[in-house]
């Protein structure tokens, strides 16, 4: 019998919740919580006990990263990215939720290649990964990315309270951002690691724009993606349910994370 492998939650907050949860049902024959860790002590705490966990609850992010092969990163933080960094210069792997932190981060990468471990990216909201990473073998001449979200799900982004933008003002279709996707990582950083995503896959960030537009009428939060290239034209949309506990995020976000971490231990298991 392959020995279960030791996922640590760092971040309980909707995502990170529903995360751990499933670690405890659909995937508890491939894995074993081993810790959760929040700055907000009272999350971790709350999680733990609804899913009757207690010890498991951690004091300090370097206690959650010894307890574990696996960190899941569920965090909105300007230190993300540092705190990836220590999980791999402990060699162990980690599942990014905060794609949009890794657009330029190829000493992180670099980093896990070196200490043989693993960086996984979920796909996130978005269809058609698989296709736009066999397009980028070749030239990609255009990447546009267009995301639609009802107004509550920019509740407090960046961009918004730069702008002064009162979005219960907002009565009809409105374009909030359109540029490229370093700055929309940036203004955007709960709404929009789809483009990060999108960006790392295509290889042609330099080569992406992206348009974000909100409005009352919007039911769903969904992502047009159209590719242009040596390969030819490719067009998707995919509309999401938002996630009952983030409207920031899409459900589909969180379920490609599950899948993600399904697949990593099925790939686990064949190598031990």
């Amino acid at each position: 019998m392959s020995k279960k492998l030791r996922v640590g939650i760092i971040g309980c907050g909707a995502i990170g919740s529903r995360i751990a949860k499933s670690l405890k049902k659909e995937l508890r024959n491939d894995c074993e919580l081993s810790g959760l860790y929040d700055i907000d002590p009272y999350k971790a705490a709350y999680l733990a006990k609804t899913l009757d966990v207690k010890k498991t609850v951690k004091k300090s992010l370097k206690d959650l990263i010894r307890s574990c092969d696996l960190a899941v990163e569920a965090i909105t933080s300007k230190d993300t990215k540092a705190i990836i960094r220590e999980i791999l210069k402990a060699k162990k792997s980690v599942l990014a939720m905060s794609v949009g932190k890794l657009l330029d981060a190829q000493d992180l990468f670099k980093l896990a290649q070196k200490n043989k471990c693993s960086i996984l990216l979920p796909s996130g909201a978005i269809a058609g990964l698989d296709a736009i990473k066999a397009a980028s073998l070749q030239n990609i001449d255009k990447i546009t990315l267009t995301t639609r979200k009802p107004p509550a799900g920019f509740a407090k982004s960046v961009h918004v309270l730069e702008k002064g933008i009162d979005l219960s003002e907002i009565k009809t279709e409105t374009v909030l951002f359109q540029g490229n996707v370093n700055s929309a990582v940036k203004l955007f950083p709960e709404n929009i690691n789809v483009a990060a995503t999108l960006a790392l896959a295509s290889q042609a960030q330099d080569k992406m724009t992206v348009r974000i537009i909100t409005s009352p009428e919007f039911k769903t939060n969904s992502h047009e993606v159209e590719v242009t290239g040596d390969f030819g034209q490719m067009v998707s949309r995919t509309n999401n349910v938002p996630c009952p506990d983030n409207p920031k995020t899409s459900y589909l976000a969180v379920l490609s994370a599950i899948q993600t971490l399904k697949q990593f231990f099925s790939v686990s298991k064949i190598g031990t």
